[in-house]
């Protein structure tokens, strides 16, 4: 007997240590949280990973804490509460407490609490279920529905459905509109239809057992599509509709009911009638049109005729008056430049030579007297001889630079803008493509008298610090741009206007058309005036083949020039 006590208490330990095992598989494995609690003392004695998950907190936190002091309820008062209620009906639930996790996420949970005996004391046992996500797809249904419902209800299309028997179950506002009159939903006397009367396109009777609806319910059609009826409503009127019917099926695919949409088109049809009324009167008067405009067509060909021609000699006219302007501008422009240089000659060299022919003089009575001093008033002399000279020089620069067609454009340039910046005060940084020399004489002429004639402006009205010359390479051509930083001008007001400024500008363009090229000016408040050209590379000149040593770089000549005292 006592070898038998000992194996039933051997089995038993080993059954109780069995179930054990299980139960802490399904508590450690649980997707629930599940808390252990102390009758007592209210506190935690045991908590699943799932738990310490839910709110984030370590398992060795948990221990000790009661429900209060982790989230799960409002306050020790509220725990109290709960507790009571255990010891009276042994279950308590929270459909939906808030719970606050360690890292501040807001979650919603379902509590279910037990007490419950385990080998003779009281155990309570809390599962918590996390519904966060199940109380948020509520919310999106009830939302949805909401949405539905408000669409349903303010549609611009009228709406109902049907059982299987055909009973109506819901209408909205514009079903009754159209209906003329508001049945009352799950009525069993009134099927199919909410309207008073029915009536097919042709004007026959439709009975409501016999209407579209009837028959997508009954089954006899699948769905109906863009059919056309005709609405009587009590108080005599009459509608045309369209209506479109959808059945309605459970799982099994069987026909629960059906879905109408219908809407009035009543007043497009009348409209489609009185449009089929307007085409008959138009067809009727399509050949007096036609007459008409053959009429019109002529008139209007000769009138166009007469009107080309008054253009023409119009233009032609203003075509004149523009030559003659220009050519009266072009003379006064000669007659400006042959009074400048006459005043320059009277004044400057004129009077060089005149104080030459005093010195000269002077020292011949000198030199009759006294030859004490003869040395200076020959040196003297010579001075004013070598001012003469340079102002004959700087004539001849100014009509046609010597060092253009002996050394070319860059070398001509430099000493151009060398000598403007020192005359004018002005800072000019020229920037030059050394295969610009690639051009023709013709081409490079060009450039040289576009930049002399914008540097020429910009001293005249500008009111400069600084002008911009860039000469670069172009894929099929040089391009050249002159920018200053003074005032700016109407460009287009300047050609329209008369004067040397509107002349420069048709100079400087009609020398660069003439070898092909193109002339733009652009000019704004606060960012100066830009004259760019683009000269085409044909005619270039090609460079020398048999001395490699010969051949044209293709480099850069950058220089600065400003006044002496400006300059560091």
């Amino acid at each position: 007997m006592k070898t038998k006590s000992k194996l039933e208490h051997r089995l038993a330990a080993t059954a109780l240590r069995a179930s054990e095992i299980r139960y802490r598989r399904l508590f450690e494995a649980a997707h629930d949280g599940v808390l252990l609690l102390n009758p007592g003392t209210r506190k935690i004695t045991d908590a699943n990973p799932f738990m310490t998950k839910l709110l984030g907190y370590p398992r060795s936190q948990l221990i000790g804490k009661e429900l209060f002091e982790i989230g799960l309820l409002k306050d020790e008062v509220a725990s109290q509460e709960m507790f009571r209620k255990l010891k009276r009906k042994h279950e308590v639930r929270y459909e939906d407490l808030p719970l606050e996790s360690r890292s501040g996420r807001h979650q919603e949970v379902e509590v279910v609490a037990n007490l419950y005996q385990e080998d003779g004391h009281a155990v309570i046992q809390c599962n918590i279920r996390d519904i966060t996500a199940r109380k948020a797809a509520e919310e999106a249904l009830r939302a949805s529905e909401e949405r539905y419902r408000t669409l349903f209800e303010l549609g611009p299309v009228a709406v109902y459905s049907c059982d299987a028997s055909g009973v109506i179950q819901e209408f909205n506002r514009r079903a009754v509109e159209l209906w003329g009159r508001k049945p009352v939903s799950g009525d069993t006397g009134e099927r199919f239809c909410g309207s008073f009367k029915l009536f097919r396109p042709d004007g026959s009777s439709m009975p409501h057992h016999r209407c579209p609806m009837a028959e997508v319910v009954s089954g006899k059609i699948a769905a109906v599509r863009d059919a056309e009826v005709i609405i009587k409503r009590p108080n005599g009127s009459r509608i045309s509709v369209v209506v479109n019917i959808r059945p309605l099926k459970n799982e099994h695919g069987t026909v629960t009911g059906a879905i109408n949409c219908f809407y009035d088109i009543t007043d497009r049809k009348a409209s489609a009638e009185a449009q089929r009324h307007i085409d008959v009167l138009a067809a009727s008067n399509v050949e007096l049109k036609q007459e008409i405009a053959q009429r019109k067509a002529v008139e209007a060909a000769l009138k166009k005729s007469e009107h080309h021609y008054s253009q023409l000699l119009e233009k032609s006219q203003q075509l004149q008056e523009q030559l003659r302007q220009l050519s009266r501008q072009i003379l006064s422009a000669q007659e400006e430049e042959r009074k400048e240089i006459s005043r320059e000659l009277h004044d400057v060299i004129a009077q060089t030579l005149t104080g030459i022919n005093v010195r000269l003089a002077a020292l011949k009575k000198q030199a009759a007297i006294n030859t004490n001093g003869l040395d200076r008033y020959i040196v003297s002399t010579q001075r004013l001889v070598e001012k003469s000279v340079d102002i004959v020089h700087e004539f001849a620069r100014e009509l046609r630079p010597a060092v253009l067609d002996d050394l070319g454009l860059i070398p001509a340039l430099h000493s151009f803008v060398k000598i403007f910046s020192k005359r004018t005060r002005l800072g000019v940084h020229l920037k030059a493509f050394a295969g610009v020399e690639q051009l023709d004489i013709a081409k490079r002429t060009v450039l040289f008298r576009v930049a002399q004639e914008a540097l020429t402006n910009v001293d005249r009205h500008a009111q400069a610090r600084r002008v911009e010359v860039d000469i670069w390479k172009l894929d099929d051509g040089i391009g050249m741009k002159i920018k200053d930083d003074g005032k700016s001008f109407s460009v287009e007001r300047q050609l329209r206007a008369k004067g040397g400024k509107r002349l420069g500008l048709l100079g400087m363009r009609e020398r660069v058309e003439m070898v092909g090229g193109t002339f733009c000016v652009e000019s704004a408040p606060g960012q100066g005036t830009a004259i760019q050209v683009e000269i085409p590379f044909a005619s270039v000149r090609p460079p020398p083949q048999k001395n490699p040593a010969n051949k044209p770089h293709w480099n850069v000549h950058e220089t600065n020039h400003c006044p002496a005292e400006k300059c560091s």
